[in-house]
């Protein structure tokens, strides 16, 4: 079985750049800026005239980003600024019809942490690994699943996969994007369930560096948790974790020891990137098997889909791990159009766990 690592710990990860690729982005949209603003504006003023084109469209609720990010597609409505506002968006993308999942909280599955909300199980057991899952019926037929991760730190790219991916396809989003928890609403509306990524120490720390809620496999028991539940506490509506990085808290026993047995605790599941494959947590597992896009090459992305594909018809069912880079998106749509055709039936990550 291939390493499912999505980025080598030796290097960056190809969307921790996306930071330093917005900062870039908006040197030239800068000077644009307040033109783009009075656009938007008159724009808005314009639906007031003459009505919405997309009214009866579902609507969610969406923190939306600061107003140049929305520049870079953040999507309708962002002219208004950072703040709680609404987004439209179309039935029917080109993935197919779209069912949306429950908006999160559900009753009963969160609690008030230090931070913000905090994944709990229900009085009545219900897990937030079940509960905010995509509902899949398993036909027996070869299962292969795929998590796109590195999701809310560029709109542009976060949006698109969002409404171009089909939605049995999982969604991983980064703790530090802003307005994540708008950024789950809108997913779950399109009908991707969701996975939140927590740092974890890579092997060449601190030189690549995730940020400052890293798990550390040095840290005492107490600071492992606080840690991850700043992480937890970022939204609603996750049914696990996935790591990003930890080429080295991976191998950690007592560091996995603790971040195990919390997300016990709070009815999570976990999936790795291949780093962690065949380690028990009990909770409900899987591991990604190959990195379908490590090759930024069409051909190379194919390949590792079909890979997928012998991976999923040999052994039942086969989990991959991308990013959203814009020929993932498109080779990803053009592939899942024809898996029925083959044999195989596309699901979500949630349909690959196991309890370990």
């Amino acid at each position: 079985m291939a390493s499912a690592k999505r980025r080598p710990d030796a290097g960056a990860s190809p969307f921790a750049g996306a930071a330093a690729f917005g900062a870039a982005a908006l040197a030239p949209v800068a000077g644009a800026a307040g033109a783009a603003l009075l656009l938007l504006a008159g724009a808005a003023a314009l639906l007031v005239m003459t009505g919405d084109p997309r009214a009866g469209a579902p609507r969610v609720r969406i923190r939306l980003p600061a107003a140049a990010d929305a520049w870079l597609g953040a999507g309708p409505g962002a002219a208004a600024g950072a703040g709680e506002g609404s987004v439209a968006f179309p039935q029917g993308a080109a993935a197919g019809p779209r069912q949306p999942l429950p908006q999160a909280p559900l009753s009963g599955l969160v609690q008030t942490g230090p931070g913000g909300p905090l994944p709990v199980i229900a009085p009545d057991g219900r897990r937030p690994s079940d509960a905010y899952a995509r509902p899949f019926q398993d036909t027996g037929a070869p299962k292969v699943a795929l998590v796109i991760a590195g999701l809310g730190l560029n709109a542009r790219a976060t949006r698109a996969a969002i409404e171009q991916l089909p939605p049995a396809v999982t969604l991983a989003f980064n703790p530090y994007a802003d307005g994540l928890q708008g950024w789950i609403d809108l997913a779950r509306a399109n009908g991707h369930e969701v996975l939140i990524e927590a740092p974890m120490e890579p092997a060449d720390y601190p030189q690549n560096d995730p940020g400052p809620y890293t798990l550390m496999s040095s840290d005492p028991p107490p600071e492992t948790i606080r840690r991850l539940e700043w992480v937890l506490s970022r939204g609603s509506g996750y049914f696990g974790v996935i790591n990003e990085l930890g080429g080295r808290f991976l191998t950690s026993d007592s560091g996995m020891t603790v971040f195990s047995e919390a997300l016990r605790k709070r009815g999570l599941a976990f999936i790795d990137d291949g780093s962690a494959a065949g380690r028990s947590a009990g909770v409900p597992r899987a591991s990604a098997e190959r990195v379908i896009d490590e090759t930024l090459d069409g051909a190379a992305v194919d390949q590792a889909l079909s890979a997928l594909e012998d991976s999923a018809q040999q052994h039942g069912r086969a989990l991959g791990l991308g990013s959203p880079y814009p020929l993932t998106v498109q080779k990803v749509q053009a592939w899942a159009a024809g898996l029925s055709r083959r044999g195989l039936v596309l699901a979500p990550a949630s349909a690959m766990t196991r309890r370990s």
